[in-house]
């Protein structure tokens, strides 16, 4: 389509088609991408783009729209839409989406089916109004991408790799009845197939092609003539891309297929080999839910690592070479995580099996050891617990300098270090008590008449920490409550806590105050303008934030390190279980455990429902089961009301495990690929004595 000379010679609108529409620059990265793939001939939708130049006019103009743009963009739209009368779909297309380093997926904001001048300028500023919400206080650059409106009968995903395991030969197809924005949304169960390159068959649903029954089949959405031209299309597409692409279809009444939209597959496993111990979120995705900035390691993954391998060695029951030849407790991509061949999640044998002297040996030294660790660990964790009491309510934070601030933060470090110490050994040498912090938390929640905010409601409980996880980002935000009441046999709010809970309450008690401290920081750093805003502190390493206080330039590459932690904040989850390659790219480990039984059981009974992914900001609707990859603090409130649990990753001493059991919610942690092999509705039981998790169905449930 010819776009008005004006707005080209200005800079505002462009045609797809046009060359210039391929720079990611001017039209953002998802509508550069299909003006490259209408150039290459593939079938793309029609459309125009309002480039990230009217973007950077439009907020200088105050966040309306200039007039130099609006004649010229009426005047296109109106012979697009041939006067308003054929809907359009108005689509962000930020530089920062669709790239290389990640897809910031559902990040910004699109609209469907816009009919009228009025809705067709209110759907561009809701999606510019989505920029606002990536970056530190000033918008990602952003296209606006019209296309005619599609109404498809069937449309979904297909990712040209099994994003999983890496392999090239397969390409991965997602399917749904409408179009794909309830697929990619969650809202749906997708039929999910698995192809050859040239489009036979292999895995239908997660089941092998040849045990699909004929008449199943024939009531599937797609195939053969399908197959073939979905395979067709992941080629061409990672022809003219130059990698496998992440691609989004559709197929209208007339069977016509058609590209959507197409960006590169980021979660990839890779294809180098792989070294090292079996890593995952393990125990902590409940702590450290999500990605940490550069100061947040310092001031607590590597006080929590140093007080591990701290009681690792005076326990003596791992070898000290095995300790020093693992990461133990580390990072990737932002995100923590633990050994869990060292940890025991992950089982490991000795290549010598049950000839090998040395296990045996080094246990029962180690049993010598703990004995009398055993006989003085109460009193010492007495003593740690009153010296961090009194240490917390002796701090004046606003009365101190800023160097101090920094040595208090310092001070913080050692005291989490001993925290973490005697707490992994009490929960490895002591009984559990019945009592936790989460579960005292939650019944404050739920009893409250009034909820007021939660910075004030903490104040007056801090036991409420305990269901959230400590962040530089943001204000304190407390979980939402589905139901009240008391859990069915849980401990009086008289019972004390055992050892082990008083020290995780105590240790989240002082990452929120180096929470409160490095805030505070940050602002008057801010004011003395040696940053641009009083977040970005936490892109420095707790020695770099000393220097500056003490008088050095700020630190290089703040912008890069922005940059980074926006994409961090966007990256996939770890998975599960994973491997790293040298070049520290993340390499999923698949476990062919299909039988029942193969989780770790976290108690609870016994319960049947339908499966929902759910989350925090997507909570599951009472009697279903949900299924996480991570158990986070903040899914606590909607416990009451489920019919069971089912995470990935975490232990059966996680606090949200805890609170499951005294629910009497059936719960199993550690189940590999629960979120692939149970997709949404799916009909589940879950076993929290046995951890049995497994699909029924039909006569099986009556």
């Amino acid at each position: 389509m010819a776009v008005a000379s004006e707005s080209v010679a200005i800079g505002y609108l462009c045609a797809l088609e046009e060359p210039s529409a391929r720079g990611a620059g001017v039209t953002g990265s998802k509508a550069a991408s299909l003006a490259q793939a209408l150039g290459h001939g593939l079938p793309v939708v029609p459309g125009f783009v309002i480039t990230t130049r009217a973007h950077a006019a439009y907020l200088d103009a105050g966040r309306t729209l200039p007039p130099e743009l609006t004649e010229p963009l009426h005047e296109v739209w109106g012979r697009f839409t041939d006067g308003g009368r054929t809907p359009v779909a108005v689509r962000s297309s930020s530089t920062v989406e669709d790239i290389s380093s990640g897809s910031m997926a559902g990040r910004f904001r699109s609209v469907l089916d816009v009919q009228g001048w009025d809705d067709f300028l209110a759907a561009v500023e809701d999606v510019w109004g989505s920029a606002d919400e990536v970056g530190h206080g000033s918008p990602s650059p952003m296209g606006v991408l019209v296309q005619r409106h599609l109404s498809p009968r069937k449309s979904g995903v297909m990712f040209g790799v099994d994003p999983v395991t890496g392999d090239r030969t397969t390409v991965v197809v997602e399917a749904v009845s409408g179009g794909p924005d309830k697929l990619v949304s969650g809202q749906v169960t997708a039929e999910h197939y698995v192809l050859t390159r040239r489009g036979r068959p292999v895995a239908l649903d997660y089941r092998s092609y040849f045990r699909v029954r004929r008449h199943e089949e024939r009531r599937r959405l797609l195939g053969p003539a399908d197959f073939v031209a979905l395979s067709a299309l992941a080629r061409k597409t990672e022809r003219v891309f130059g990698a496998p692409q992440d691609v989004e279809w559709a197929t209208g009444d007339d069977e016509v297929l058609r590209l959507l939209q197409s960006r590169p597959v980021t979660a990839t496993a890779a294809a180098a080999p792989t070294r090292g111990p079996v890593l995952g979120p393990g125990p902590l995705g409940e702590t450290f839910p999500d990605p940490l900035g550069e100061l947040e390691v310092d001031l607590w993954v590597r006080p929590l690592r140093a007080g591990v391998v701290d009681a690792m060695q005076e326990t003596g029951a791992v070898p000290a070479a095995r300790v020093a030849g693992s990461p133990v407790v580390t990072t990737v991509n932002g995100r923590v995580a633990v050994d869990l061949e060292l940890f025991g999640y992950v089982r490991t044998r000795s290549p010598l099996g049950p000839l090998d002297p040395r296990p045996g040996a080094r246990q029962l030294k180690a049993a010598w050891r703990t004995g009398s660790l055993r006989a003085e660990l109460p009193a010492r964790v007495t003593a740690l617990v009153e010296e961090t009491d009194r240490w917390l309510t002796g701090i004046d934070p606003t009365a101190a300098t800023e160097a101090e601030l920094v040595s208090l933060l310092e001070q913080a470090v050692e005291v989490l270090r001993r925290l973490h110490h005697d707490e992994a050994l009490a929960g490895t040498l002591l009984p559990a008590a019945r009592a936790t912090g989460a579960a005292l938390a939650l019944r404050i929640l739920t009893s409250a008449d009034s909820q007021p905010p939660a910075d004030e409601l903490v104040r007056g409980h801090p036991v409420l920490l305990t269901l959230t996880p400590p962040s530089l980002q943001g204000r304190l935000v407390l979980p939402p409550v589905a139901a009240a009441g008391t859990p069915p046999g849980s401990p009086e709010p008289s019972e004390p806590l055992g050892p082990r809970e008083q020290l995780r309450l105590r240790a989240r008690w002082v990452q929120e105050l180096t929470v409160r401290v490095a805030i505070d920081l940050g602002r008057r750093l801010k004011l003395r303008g040696l940053l641009e805003h009083h977040t970005e502190i936490g892109l420095l390493r707790l020695e770099e934030v000393g220097a500056l206080v003490a008088g050095a330039q700020p630190a290089p590459g703040l912008a890069e390190r922005r940059a980074g932690e926006v994409m961090a904040a966007f990256s996939p989850p770890l998975p599960a279980e994973f491997r790293l390659t040298d070049s520290h790219e993340v390499v999923p480990v698949r476990r062919p455990r299909g039988s029942p039984g193969f989780g770790t059981p976290a108690g609870g009974g016994r319960g049947l429902g339908a499966v929902c992914h759910g989350s925090v900001r997507r909570p599951p609707s009472p009697g279903e089961v949900l299924v996480v990859r991570t158990l986070e603090p903040g899914l606590a409130g909607w416990l009451p009301e489920l019919a069971g649990l089912v995470a990935e990753t975490g232990a059966s001493l996680s606090h949200l495990a805890i609170l499951a059991r005294e629910y009497g919610v059936p719960t199993v942690v550690g189940v590999h690929d629960a979120l692939r092999r149970f997709p949404p509705g799916t009909r589940l039981l879950v076993d929290g004595g046995t951890g049995e998790v497994r699909a029924v169905g039909g006569e099986e449930e009556s």
